[in-house]
């Protein structure tokens, strides 16, 4: 028996990586997820510049929604990608493609330029994540998953954290324009520690042809039909009520055409089944489709909230960028900790579904709170509800991968893992969207409503910034509290998101993390 013991143990040692590359490791998958949580985070408190140069404040969701949909439209190909091919060359690809993302956003001349960048770094960036938490997944046994998976989604707090703290010091006292350009150094930094110091993992070996991989595993007529679908659904909502009425052809067919491409490609995902881009016996095992649900109401609450939060206290307390940032930090703060704190307890005690229910029920009484915010609003309150909501966020993030992880087999994990990343970022991606919506009609009804004398264009257009100087003397005090108003009804669509995510928490299956099991790594 205890030969028997002993092999096992010296079988488990070689199957996962230990010692200093699996520090190595985890220093580079870190600074990589940085890499796309900064991206994510450091953007926020320089919009209101940015809309000030390109006077293009109607343009603010996208500056979000075009890197969260093509990190959406390709995530799930990158699943694909990280079963097939060996993992470093995909994760050096995926490096590559967005830092030239970030080189075009930094050197963009225009607001349509900086929505092109953003997209192309949005593409990158779903390789990144995905491929990060799948590389760890295959390096660490599953009872410690959590705690490792807690520290690269702590990437993400520490990146809320100081990325509107580095996005208003570039901003205010050097060039917006280096929120992009320091992913440059960052990503090259990533690279070194897992390309020198980390011997390559094993991948899932195929004697299949390119031909075969690329026309066939990759689920082309998948790819071609959810990516039209997901834009088409975002048109319909950017534009929506604000370009065109909700009635307008151009808004109907766009509906219309999403909805037959969304549907074409879940015809297409059951035709091909095992080989398809989502196949069907991963989407449907219940704890897999409670955690998209749940990622995917979630990711919507945490985007639409950090990317208005900056603009208030910009627009509302006349802070500067920097400022800002340093407000929004008691949010951050507690979402780091307890993000962290999650990781270890579920490590320690196997159990991870009450924290589902905790992390649905504290954000959503955040995001409740937050949205009472008024212009004499103490920071005493605005402290704390920020505290709230981000301890619910923390606990929350990291969730529905850890229960994906742990149900799936280790060769559908990358899949499975691919699958709880899209849902997160579609959701931030649409609902970003509908916050942008419900923010811009809240605005020019209200404008229409109390100050029928103002122009609502002119509010529109001027940047967050210069809304004191573009109005009309007098006029200010009339407007501040209907920017606040509108700005709050966004933060009631993250509140009603939060409070739906419990849905999601109800399916997942009650359970321990299952014991590591022999199998080899990819």
């Amino acid at each position: 028996m205890v030969t028997t013991k002993n092999n096992e143990d010296s079988a488990n040692r070689d199957l996962y990586t230990h010692g200093f590359p699996l520090m190595a490791l985890c220093i580079g998958l870190c600074l990589a997820v940085l890499l796309v949580a900064l991206d994510n985070t450091i953007l926020s408190a320089a919009i209101p510049r940015i809309t000030d140069e390109f006077q293009s404040i109607n343009s603010v969701g996208w500056y979000v929604s075009a890197y969260l949909l093509t990190t959406c439209a390709f995530q799930l190909n990158f699943g694909k990608l990280y079963t097939i091919f060996p993992m470093r060359p995909v994760f050096l690809f995926s490096v590559l493609v967005f830092e030239a993302g970030s080189a075009v956003c930094g050197a963009a001349p225009t607001s349509a330029v900086l929505i092109l960048g953003r997209a192309i770094a949005g593409a990158g960036s779903a390789g990144i994540y995905s491929g990060a938490l799948v590389m760890l997944a295959h390096s660490v046994p599953i009872e410690k998953t959590p705690t490792y998976t807690g520290l690269l989604m702590s990437m993400y707090g520490i990146a809320a954290l100081i990325g509107p703290l580095l996005g208003g010091g570039f901003t205010d006292h050097i060039s917006w324009r280096w929120c992009f350009f320091i992913n440059l150094p960052v990503g090259a930094l990533s690279v070194v520690f897992i390309f020198v110091f980390v011997k390559p993992l094993a991948h899932m070996a195929t004697s299949r042809s390119w031909r075969n991989t690329l026309f066939k595993d990759l689920d082309i007529p998948g790819s071609a039909t959810l990516l039209p679908g997901v834009v088409a659904l975002l048109l319909a909502l950017q534009w929506g009520g604000t370009d065109y009425a909700w009635s307008n052809g151009r808004i109907i067919t766009l509906f219309i055409l999403s909805a037959v491409l969304l549907i074409s490609f879940a015809a297409v995902q059951r035709k091909k089944g095992d080989i398809a881009t989502v196949p069907p016996r991963i989407i449907l095992h219940r704890s897999v489709l409670s955690g998209c649900v749940f990622s995917f109401l979630l990711g919507g609450s945490f985007y639409t909230m950090v990317y208005f939060l900056p603009l208030w206290f910009q627009t509302i307390k006349e802070v500067s960028a920097t400022k800002s940032g340093i407000m929004c930090i008691p949010l951050l703060l507690s979402m780091v900790v307890l993000t962290l704190l999650t990781g270890i307890t579920i490590t320690c005690r196997g159990c991870y579904v009450p924290f589902f229910y905790i992390s649905a029920i504290l954000s959503s009484i955040g995001a409740g709170l937050l949205t009472t915010l008024t212009m004499e609003t103490s920071p005493a309150k605005w402290i704390s509800y920020q505290v709230i909501y981000g301890a619910g966020i923390g606990t929350g993030f990291q969730l529905a991968i850890v229960a994906s992880q742990d149900v799936l087999s280790l060769e559908d994990v990358p899949v499975g893992t691919a699958l709880v990343t899209f849902f997160l970022t579609l959701g931030g991606s649409i609902f970003t969207s509908v916050g942008e919506n419900v923010f811009m009609n809240k605005l020019i009804s209200s404008i229409a409503q109390v100050a029928p004398e103002i122009d609502p264009l002119l509010v529109i257009h001027s940047g967050a910034r210069d809304l004191r100087s573009s109005l009309p003397p007098g006029l200010l005090a009339f407007v501040q509290p209907i920017y606040s108003s509108a700005l709050t009804m966004a933060w009631c669509v993250s509140t009603a998101l939060s409070a739906a995510s419990i849905l999601g928490a109800i399916g997942i299956e009650w359970r321990k993390l299952k014991r590591p099991q022999m199998v080899g790594i990819a």
